[in-house]
């Protein structure tokens, strides 16, 4: 007892709790974009708009027919009660836009001696050397000449860009808009009929000044003549405020011309309320009319066709077996061009997105409002390129395994709500992450995959091995994050589940005895499909269980509840089960702080189907399956000098300074209290069945094919994105040389139909059920366990044990009496 201390009047508790996994949540706030003014853009102030002349008609155009007549059902529909805006409920349907160039993004920077050679057909003109060099590539069909065309232009450009820069931001951005937009344009017109003498195509509104100067234009995609609608289309269903200035000048010229606008995506809510905006602007102009402006929804996948040229086009290690030896890297991520190495890297929508992205919110912004600059017909994806949630990425389809042919992959991610003001940011770094976890797990055993912070084991906190990669260290940084929450979660001025532990928990010398349970996290039910020759990761919750375990350890001078029957433990890991352990699994599945943890999780069902696939027959990971060489998966920037001992360096300091302090009114005691463990070596699961999926997950196989070939899929018109990849972006084999004359595209019109047609699913495969040895086989079908003798299940539990064992977080105490004599 400490004699040298007062009891003070009342007993008091001060409890210091320190626990396993733990998140702050976050709070998302979706700031609404300002409305737009009727201001002037040019000057002088126009008096007058007309439509000038010479446009295309849109079945010519587009088709390349001439309808004697326009359809009855002609056009996107107004709805009759009034409402201005409309959306399509069918499944999302794809369209195709070459995109060429892409094909090229492989190529380095020029040398001195390229830019030389680049220069040399017409020394004295940029403009006319470019073409003569566009000219000879167009003749040939050689990519050697196709590359000096590309430098050539890039040395016509007098912004002082660098290469790469210029390449994808300009390049590739000019091209996308001229050939998406126009491919968007076809696709409407055949689906809705836009055809006949009343529509026109790319019509063009003049604004007119008193002198009758034309001192301002708006180009519309769409006129229909007859009901002098005018259409804008966006694939990306986003409006530009100085676009919508120009509509209202022309709402007051044009007084009998209506306004409609067509998304490929769902709209905002900044882009609905530009839409109400407008209307309730036209409203005042107009009383008592209706449907003068409208916004119309039907949800399109643009799929961009590009065939990749060995030697030329651009492919990356990750998710890549077959070249993941060395480190490359850039900002120590590990990053390469594998421009000739295309019999193992990948390519696909998602790397582009990755590529695209800032490493830092200032780098983000940067990108963001320079790709809204040249967005001049809104072909980017929906909220550009910063308009994915990076820290939400994670993988969730893998298939297409194969000897020689790589894998696919889809990942998951959130959109960003308000990606102008807030972009996201950070893809490389979390793609890296993912790629690297995938491998980590092919390439140890799984008896390996735990860490362990026990105050009682300080030689045992992780394997050796595990502790050199990145995804050791996420388990071992998410224990230690745990223990903080479990501290919080048990503070009683806080939370009413951590007030009634303390008014119920068994008492000695009328003091509350501290919770001296280990806690760990493991799967609940999770659930996957295999089929299609690949696994859906549908769902992986984690449950953090609590059990009681006695600690030898124990803080200088304190003292514990002794002799506590076993009624008593069992009384004290109910109690904590019932309230105090929901607050932290909750956070364990949610929150921000625990991103990492739930990426390399998903990473780690992956390969324990990739292990299944290659038992049955050898696939391109083979050579990495149990190989315990991590070498290629370091610890990567800013974690390269990361080390476990610092980890639980920290963890013990903890221990002894204590984290969260609270008071309750049993006593005058201090208690000091922490846990310890995540195990990843067992990997359970279930197989849901094939009704089961396509009712709950419905069109999910569709949206994952889209995905590896469109940069921008959503899924069911929601704000949930998936991103794939794979040896090439659409599962295509490379072009050694493309053909000197492709084809143009709208070379073969079709007629228009008489619904908006929807996609036709492909036939749906289930894949094998065989496990590797040793395993017994799952009546349910799917993927096997690993690292234990009990058998569970894949995911209805995914993960029985994706924190099991080891994943055990252990309590301790210190007690300090204070008398109140002196």
């Amino acid at each position: 007892m400490n004699r040298a201390l007062r009891i003070p009047e009342r007993w008091r508790l001060a409890g210091r709790v320190l626990a396993a996994f733990g998140i702050a949540s976050a709070i998302t706030v979706t700031g609404l974009p300002g409305i737009e003014t009727d201001t002037a853009t040019a000057a002088p102030r126009a008096v007058a708009a007309r439509i000038k002349p010479g446009a295309k008609r849109c079945d010519v155009k587009n088709l390349g027919n001439k309808y004697q007549s326009t359809p009855k059902n002609s056009g996107f529909p107004n709805d009759p009660t009034g409402s201005n805006f409309s959306a399509w409920k069918g499944n999302p349907k794809n369209f195709n836009y070459d995109l060429p160039g892409k094909a090229y993004d492989g190529v380095r920077p020029p040398t001195s001696a390229d830019r030389a050679q680049a220069l040399s057909k017409v020394p004295n003109d940029t403009e006319k050397n470019y073409k003569a060099w566009q000219k000879i590539a167009d003749k040939s069909g050689d990519p050697e000449d196709r590359k000096f065309e590309i430098y050539a232009r890039y040395f016509h450009n007098k912004e002082g860009l660098s290469f790469e820069h210029w390449f994808e931001h300009r390049f590739i951005r000019n091209q996308t808009n001229n050939h998406k937009g126009s491919a968007f344009e076809r696709q409407l017109v055949r689906d809705f009929r836009l055809v006949g003498p009343d529509w026109l195509c790319e019509v063009t509104v003049e604004l007119i000044d008193a002198q009758g100067n034309v001192v301002d234009t708006r180009r519309y995609d769409a006129y229909n003549q007859r009901t002098k609608e005018f259409n804008e289309f966006k694939s990306n269903s986003e409006l530009t405020n100085k676009q919508l200035a120009k509509d209202r000048k022309i709402a007051r010229f044009m007084p009998d011309h209506k306004f409609r606008f067509t998304g490929a995506k769902a709209f905002t809510t900044g882009q609905r309320n530009k839409i109400d905006n407008l209307n309730r602007y036209v409203n005042r102009l107009r009383p008592g009319q209706t449907n003068q402006v409208r916004g119309n929804q039907r949800i399109y996948n643009p799929v961009p066709r590009t065939k990749p040229i060995k030697g030329y086009s651009d492919y990356q290690r990750w998710f890549a077996p077959g070249c993941q030896g060395g480190q490359g890297g850039q900002g120590g991520q590990g990053r390469m061009q594998l421009t000739a190495a295309s019999t193992c890297g990948t390519r696909g929508p998602l790397n582009d997105r990755i590529n695209g992205s800032g490493k830092n919110l200032e780098q983000a912004k940067k990108i963001q409002a320079e790709a809204r600059r040249l967005d001049t017909r809104g072909t980017l994806p929906r909220g550009g390129p910063g308009g994915v949630d990076f820290t939400t990425l994670e993988l969730r389809y893998v298939g297409g395994l194969g000897k020689g042919k790589g894998m696919q992959y889809s990942m998951r991610a959130d959109q960003m709500p308000n990606p102008d003001e807030n972009p996201g940011f950070g893809g490389e770094a979390r793609m890296q992450l993912s790629s690297d976890a995938l491998f980590t797990w092919l390439a140890l055993t799984p008896e390996k995959f735990w860490v362990n912070l026990n105050p009682d084991e300080p030689d045992r906190v992780m394997d050796a091995e595990f502790g050199k990669t990145d995804a050791g260290r996420v388990l071992l940084e998410a224990d230690l994050e745990m223990k903080h929450d479990f501290s919080e979660a048990l503070n009683p001025n806080k939370h009413a589940g951590a007030k009634r532990y303390w008014d119920t928990a068994p008492r000695q010398n009328g003091m509350p005895c501290f919770p001296g349970v280990r806690m760990w996290i493991e799967p609940k039910p999770a659930q996957v499909r295999e089929q299609d020759g690949g696994i859906y990761i549908l769902d992986a919750p984690l449950k953090v269980s609590t059990q009681w375990l006695d600690v030898e350890w124990q803080a200088p001078g304190s003292t514990e509840c002794k002799g506590l029957t076993d009624e008593q433990k069992h009384a004290i890991e109910a109690n904590v089960r019932t309230n105090v352990m929901p607050l932290v699994e909750d956070r364990v599945n949610t929150d921000p702080d625990y991103a990492d943890l739930r990426a390399v999780y998903t990473a780690r069902v992956a390969a324990e189907y990739i292990r299944q696939q290659d038992a049955k027959t050898p696939t391109d990971f083979h050579k990495t399956i149990d190989s315990n060489d991590v070498s290629a998966w370091p610890l990567r920037a800013p974690n390269e000098n990361w080390t476990r001992e610092s980890v639980h360096k920290r963890y013990m300091d903890s221990l002894k300074k204590g984290i969260e302090w609270f008071e309750l009114e049993y006593g005058g005691k201090i208690y000091n209290q922490g846990v310890g463990g995540v195990d990843f070596s067992k990997q359970p699961k279930q197989n849901i069945s094939r009704t089961r999926f396509n009712v709950e997950h419905r069109t999910l196989d569709t949206t994952t094919r889209t995905s590896l070939q469109s940069d921008d899929v959503s899924y069911r018109d929601t704000d949930t994105l998936y991103l794939g990849g794979g040896r090439t972006a659409a599962g295509e084999g490379e072009d050694p040389k493309p053909t000197p004359t492709p084809t143009k595209p709208g070379s073969h019109p079709s007629e228009p139909g008489d619904e908006p047609s929807t996609p036709t699913p492909d036939p749906t495969r289930t894949g094998g059920n065989a496990h590797p040895p040793t395993n017994e086989p799952d009546p349910h079908g799917g993927l096997a366990d690993t690292g234990s003798d009990t058998p569970v299940g894949l995911i209805s539990g995914i993960a029985a044990a994706v924190v099991a064992a080891g994943a055990a977080l252990v309590w301790w105490m210190r007690r300090r009496r204070q008398d109140n004599t002196g």
